[in-house]
């Protein structure tokens, strides 16, 4: 039996308990390129919090990596020029976007937010899209 599944079950359920419980214990929304954002460039003088949760995301894949065998396979065919350029890509859309995948995907559509709700429409548009040129007219799959 593959239990991938289970592993992406268990995944889901502990970063949407991570969102909920920072949302209600500490009145923050659980973005990841807002968090880093407040830490890079500080607005309010809250980077502790911010620096614990960033830790905290470093940490726990430090930790899955050897115990969980396989989890963090690299995947080596790909241009490393072209990875580069679609980090500074998913920074850019971030910022253009407002708020990244977890900040609309996982908390803003938890909250009903309409913009989220457009927001990740047009993420996964451009997914299916990215994934159909890599994988059918890119050759670098």
């Amino acid at each position: 039996m593959n239990a991938a599944w289970v592993m992406a079950l268990a995944g889901g359920v502990l970063i949407g308990l991570a969102a909920t419980l920072l949302l209600w214990l500490g009145g923050r929304i659980a973005g990841v390129s807002g968090i880093l954002g407040g830490v890079v460039q500080p607005r309010r003088g809250d980077t502790a919090w911010r620096l614990a949760f960033l830790a905290g995301l470093l940490l726990a894949g430090g930790v899955a990596i050897p115990l969980l065998p396989g989890i963090a396979t690299p995947r080596e065919s790909y241009p490393p020029l072209l990875l580069v350029a679609a980090g500074l890509l998913v920074g850019f859309g971030s910022s253009l976007g407002n708020g990244c995948t977890s900040g609309h995907g996982v908390c803003g559509l938890g909250r009903l937010s309409p913009r989220s709700l457009a927001a990740v429409l047009t993420f996964m548009a451009t997914a299916v899209a990215t994934t159909w040129i890599v994988r059918h007219a890119g050759g670098w799959a």
